[in-house]
């Protein structure tokens, strides 16, 4: 049994891992920025011994270091905390840069002082306008250019955690997540294409539906479990690929959810590409098959359809 800290523990991603690795026999605390039910305040949550959970804003370091004061030591950290989205890097580019690079630069120099085993969560979007088929090592061979803010500071991280690693031999993996989808993503807008438009749909909402976009959606729980086998098989120093084989345009996503939903067809709108967003999604997803036994259980279809009855029932629609 293993002690592990996952920051964005109340993400659709982080909670899901949580219970993933709770149900695996580990000893698992959570961090992020809600505050939790039933909470009776820092000193007294630090006093229980049954302790879980800490709200914590991961890009102030005192916040972090004392959660690490009083819940570790821990032997791994899931770093998951991040702000999202290609237009929540523009709307609230102060927040993602802040949270994503210095957030995990707390994480990296805690790292560096107690030396415990990372994994650092990157993003597809590091691959930005590279169109060929997205293996882990093109990064280091091809010139590429990340096409907006949260890809940028992705990329930011994933060179903070390199450089922590020659300068002071830290251990971290490092994932870059395709397009993870499923049950338990509620909405807002800088959620996931997959959510907004399964939102959408079910509450009569138009949406904007851009062409020649295409994607290698991967369904939550595939992702999570992958994510909970890493530690079983830690290679410091590696980067996994995370994601499906099902390669599909955005379009015949919407149309998926239509059908399912039986929306009415008129509220798409389609537009030519979206300008600074990365087109070409295809990924080679053999090593994390070798190393991590990434296996794909539900494809898009399901995956949707399942995301769709989750969301009729969060929100009471029926």
């Amino acid at each position: 049994m293993s002690a592990i800290l996952v920051t964005g523990s109340k993400g659709v991603v982080g909670s899901y891992l949580m219970s993933m690795l709770a149900a695996k026999g580990h000893r698992v605390f959570g961090i992020d920025l809600q505050h939790s039910v039933g909470e009776i305040g820092w000193e007294q949550e630090m006093a229980k011994t049954d302790f879980t959970y800490a709200r914590c804003d991961v890009s102030d370091f005192r916040q972090l270091e004392r959660v690490f004061e009083n819940a570790g030591p821990f032997d791994f950290v899931y770093h998951t905390a991040a702000e999202f989205g290609r237009w929540n890097g523009e709307d609230y580019y102060e927040q993602v840069w802040r949270t994503n690079a210095i957030g995990t630069k707390n994480v990296i120099r805690l790292q560096e002082k107690l030396k415990f085993n990372l994994v650092h969560f990157s993003s597809s979007e590091v691959y930005g306008d590279f169109e060929d088929v997205m293996k882990e090592e093109v990064m280091d061979s091809v010139e590429i250019k990340q096409l907006n803010d949260y890809a940028l500071s992705k990329w930011v991280n994933e060179q903070q955690v390199r450089n922590s690693a020659i300068q002071h031999g830290t251990k971290t993996v490092i994932v870059r997540l395709f397009n993870t989808f499923g049950p338990g993503e509620w909405y807002h807008p800088y959620r996931s294409v997959n959510a907004k438009f399964c939102y959408h749909a079910l509450h009569g909402i138009p949406i904007t539906v851009y062409k020649g976009h295409y994607r290698t959606s991967t369904y939550l729980e595939d992702t999570c479990r992958t994510l909970s086998n890493i530690i079983d098989n830690f290679k410091e120093g590696e980067v996994y690929n995370i994601g499906g084989l099902e390669y599909h345009d955005i379009e015949t996503l919407a149309d998926i959810i239509w059908e399912y939903t039986g929306a009415d067809r008129n509220l798409i709108q389609y537009a030519g590409s979206e300008k600074l967003t990365t087109k070409y999604k295809k990924v080679d997803i053999s090593k994390a098959v070798k190393d991590l036994d990434h296996k794909l259980t539900t494809g898009l279809e399901d995956g949707v359809k399942k995301t769709i009855d989750w969301m009729k029932v969060y929100y009471g629609i029926k």
